[in-house]
């Protein structure tokens, strides 16, 4: 069978430079499309042809996207940039001013992820002749663009959204509070007598006086431990996640991290590395299963079975973030959460898909899930990070309290 040739890039023919440039676009909106699916792509194309507009659109479809949330950006960047690339840069520069400083609930109809990676890139040091109003434009914009920002859902941010995101996530503290050990410690005012302290006390004042000598329970903070799905459908979040918990790791001792998708791995070693972007590194070296299917009753056992005994002990608290889309459609997930539950002083569960005001827990998993946990938190901005802090200072009850933040 007689196969079309796809022209290369040197020859006369540009479809393969197109391909490259329209994987690049879809590369800067955000999708994971690598040097390795452009190469599939255009032997695809060998084979399926280009005579035929919808074979050219599922070919690549097929190559370039891995999740059914990506089809739609797919579908809108695939349309708009074989008409013209050329005339839609000029296009998107005039939408970008509505895109910037949206909120969710007014989302263009183009994605501002896509208009951005359409957007031609400014040369350093070249100067816009509207440069003036720009800037001022922005000193007027500032304070309420931050506000935006805190409200905004890390799935809609563009790229430049999510570099300013992550520098604020870079100074959030959480607010555990101190909790009481059995450990006893010296202390004037303690209400218990160390009998010990006392007599080595009265030794040494020639056992004339015998000085009595307090104690009192140490307080410090309890062990913080999170296990953070970071499955396909919680890609986009978990690396912001990611970028919360290094921040909170190089804050205080004793958290620990773990990763599932459909394994555990624990990450705690690599995000105490101070730079993120060596810790972030040595988190994607250690993590063989990211972005793929979740398993959360089989991660969570092998957490009970090899880590509860070493890091949950001394009143810890336990963050869950994951959407509770299972897998295994709950398989030994009520048994090895109501294990979890019980080991841990607070069980707290941060789900994204909370931010939906008609949110119900509809999957088997999220039903689950529910009984088992202490508080059911929305975490899709930076926002509900801060909310987190109020419900890890709030005293341990061991019922649901599902809460929603602003969206």
């Amino acid at each position: 069978m007689a196969q079309v040739q796809v022209p290369r890039p040197g020859g006369a023919g540009k479809l393969a430079e197109n391909v490259m440039h329209f994987a690049r676009v879809l590369r800067g909106a955000g999708l994971p499309v690598g040097p390795n699916k452009v190469i599939d792509a255009l032997k695809a194309l060998q084979i399926a042809g280009v005579e035929r507009r919808d074979d050219f659109y599922w070919t690549l479809a097929a190559l370039f996207l891995d999740r059914r949330e990506q089809f739609e950006l797919y579908d809108q960047a695939f349309h708009i940039f074989w008409r013209d690339p050329k005339l839609l840069e000029r296009v998107m520069a005039l939408f970008l001013p509505q895109v910037q400083g949206r909120t969710p609930d007014e989302e263009p109809d183009l994605s501002s992820r896509l208009a951005e990676a359409l957007l031609p890139q400014q040369k350093p040091g070249a100067e816009a002749e509207d440069a003036p109003q720009k800037i001022e434009l922005d000193a007027a914009f500032t304070v309420s663009e931050r506000e935006v920002l805190q409200r905004a859902d890390f799935e809609t941010m563009t790229k430049e959204e999510l570099a300013q995101a992550k520098r604020l996530i870079a100074g959030l503290r959480l607010p555990i509070p101190e909790v009481r050990t059995r450990r006893l410690v010296p202390d004037p005012r303690g209400r218990l007598v160390d009998m010990r302290a006392s007599l080595r006390a009265s030794l040494r004042a020639g056992a004339d006086i015998i000085p009595l000598k307090h104690r009192s329970s140490d307080v410090r903070h309890p062990p913080l431990v999170v296990l953070c799905d970071i499955s396909g459908s919680m890609s986009r979040y978990s690396r912001m996640f990611l970028h919360f918990l290094h921040a909170i790791t190089n804050d205080r001792d004793r958290v620990h991290t773990f990763v599932f998708g459909t394994r555990l791995t624990n990450i705690t070693r690599h995000l105490r590395h101070r730079d993120v972007d060596v810790a972030l590194s040595g988190v994607a070296a250690a993590v063989a299963d990211w972005s793929g299917g979740t398993r959360i009753g089989t991660s969570i056992k092998e957490f009970n079975l090899r880590w509860s005994r070493r890091v949950l002990g001394q009143n810890a608290v336990v963050l869950l973030i994951t959407d509770g889309l299972d897998r295994d459609l709950g398989k030994d997930l009520g048994v090895e959460m109501e294990r979890l539950h019980k080991s841990c002083r607070k069980l707290i569960w941060l789900n994204p898909l909370l931010r939906y005001e008609g949110f119900e827990p509809r999957p088997l998993g999220v039903r689950v899930m529910l009984p088992h946990v202490d508080e059911f938190l929305p975490a899709h901005n930076i926002d509900s990070l801060v909310a987190l802090g109020k419900a890890l200072a709030a005293a341990p009850a061991r019922r649901l309290h599902a809460t929603r933040a602003a969206a």
